[in-house]
């Protein structure tokens, strides 16, 4: 994946939500909620 160092922007090369376990991408779908919070 990427990240912006100094904009709110980033992405992932793989689909999180098929990521084998219920809680892997937590953290990426909670980063891009706090993004959409602080826009």
């Amino acid at each position: 994946g990427l990240r912006h160092e100094t904009k709110p922007v980033f992405c992932v090369q793989y689909h999180p939500e098929a990521a084998p376990g219920p809680h892997d991408a937590d953290y990426l779908f909670q980063q891009f909620i706090d993004a959409m919070e602080r826009a």
